[in-house]
């Protein structure tokens, strides 16, 4: 402000404001022109600012006087709604049109218009009930691992009553709201092999013109496709497929960023460092990247540690980055999910790999400490089982070869442990069973560097 106009008093501040809210005004003005059609966005987006453009015109020719042209307009705003199945817009059409035959005396139309209302407003109170039924579950998904719990027993329950409004209503709205929700209860269950299935119906569906295509947004599909595919350990497979799908999403959307670590994890699970490498670069290349919420940029770090471990750059930059972030990573939820064991992990691995004691055996206690309070349950028994795989590192006193053999009856119960649903869900930015492959490895160097350091002492003697 001082810079524009040489001083900060209070005639300054009144017009600096005024100048802010001129240009918001402008950029406002803008959004007028945004280019819609892009098949990277939304596809509904531009059959919805085409119903707003026609009933903006028609209500103004209305205002005028016009009321011939009005109508004609909108007659078209309410085609466009129901093609699209905008069922709230073709209320809204059908009780200005009804209230417009009855000031022109018209009885015909404003009864034939009548009974159209009524059809859209019975249809609509169907829709509103399960939109209703959808929103209260997500925004239960979206509190404590304890609310999604409860919410599974009521899932049975809330999808036959979804069930029943889809049979009443028909219809794209319905529809959805049935879908996404039978998409949530097995991915809170971990049925993701259910949700290829369901995917790969929907996609049939949609390609047999079943499902509206101007409002199924199947970028969205797609997306649940891979993740069930990365959860299902069909790691190639989802990598193939998040190859082919990735086009479809615009860089400047966040769900650009959400897909794209779906599309990281696979490579990383289906071991193809140097594709995941390439993956975290187009990230950091995206200059949408400092705008996305500080724990997405977060996770993005996380994933980069990870990667950076397994595959270290020679940049003594990159390695100075990677250490002060494995030492001062932060949780990324109260509630203790989600990222927690993934970060408590590469601290003991970092911390072991530069046989740092002292940090390795406070990062022991975090292990056990995190593993009484918040492994209890039995969907968390991969983390448990690789929690007790590290621990038991530090009882072999770092021998791989004890280790090894002392790990298989721990490592035959880990590959048989279902992977958890996301009611429980703690991720595994790299599987267990590699990681433990990874820590042997570890040991093995670590091994190999004491034998090595043992005959150059004897030499010199």
């Amino acid at each position: 402000m001082k810079g524009i106009y040489g001083n900060s008093d209070a005639k300054t501040q009144t017009n600096f404001r005024k100048l802010k809210s001129r240009v918001q005004q402008k950029l406002l003005n803008h959004l007028y022109f945004l280019d819609q059609t892009d098949t990277r966005h939304l596809v509904s987006r531009q059959y919805e600012q085409q119903c707003l453009g026609l009933l903006h015109q028609a209500k103004i020719l209305s205002s005028e006087g016009e009321y011939r042209m009005a109508e004609k307009l909108f007659r078209k705003f309410m085609r466009v709604a129901e093609e699209a199945e905008y069922t709230h817009y073709n209320v809204l059409g059908a009780r200005i049109l009804k209230k417009m035959y009855g000031e022109m005396g018209q009885p015909a139309k404003y009864h034939a218009m009548a009974k159209q209302f009524a059809a859209f407003q019975a249809k609509m109170e169907l829709e509103d009930e399960a939109e209703q039924l959808y929103t209260d579950m997500k925004l239960t998904l979206n509190h404590k691992v304890k609310s999604r719990k409860a919410l599974l027993a009521k899932m049975p329950e809330v999808i036959n009553r979804l069930e029943v409004l889809y049979k009443e209503a028909g219809g794209y709205n319905t529809f959805y709201f049935l879908y996404a929700t039978k998409m949530s209860r097995e991915e809170l269950t971990g049925n993701y092999e259910e949700i290829i299935s369901i995917t790969a119906q929907t996609d049939k569906d949609w390609e047999q013109n079943k499902i509206n295509k101007k409002r199924f947004d199947k970028r969205f599909n797609n997306y649940m496709s891979v993740y069930a595919h990365l959860q299902c350990r069909q790691a190639k497979k989802g990598l193939a497929l998040a190859e082919e799908y990735f086009k479809d999403f615009h860089y400047s959307s966040g769900n650009w960023f959400y897909f794209l670590e779906t599309y990281l994890l696979l490579a990383i699970h289906a071991k193809q460092y140097s594709q995941a490498v390439d993956l975290l670069q187009q990230a950091r290349k995206n200059p949408y990247h400092r705008k996305q919420r500080a724990a997405a940029q977060q996770r993005w770090e996380l994933y980069e540690a990870y990667v950076q471990f397994v595959r270290p750059e020679e940049s003594p930059l990159k390695m100075r980055h990677f250490a002060q972030f494995v030492q001062t990573v932060p949780d990324y939820s109260r509630d203790k999910q989600g990222y927690n064991v993934a970060i408590l992990v590469i601290q003991f691995l970092y911390f072991l790999q530069r046989r740092d004691i002292e940090g390795l055996l406070a990062r022991l206690e975090g292990l056990r400490k995190y593993e009484q309070r918040h492994l209890r349950d039995p969907a968390t028994l991969r983390s448990q089982l690789f929690f007790r795989l590290l621990l038991m590192t530090v009882k072999q006193n770092f021998a791989p070869d004890a280790c090894e053999k002392k790990a298989l009856p721990l490592l035959e119960r880990l590959r048989a442990a279902p992977l958890p649903g996301q009611a429980y869900g703690e991720i595994e930015i790299i599987p267990y069973e590699d990681l433990w492959d990874l820590t042997l490895g570890i040991l093995r160097h670590l091994a190999a560097e004491d034998l090595a350091a043992e005959h150059a002492a004897r030499n010199r003697v």
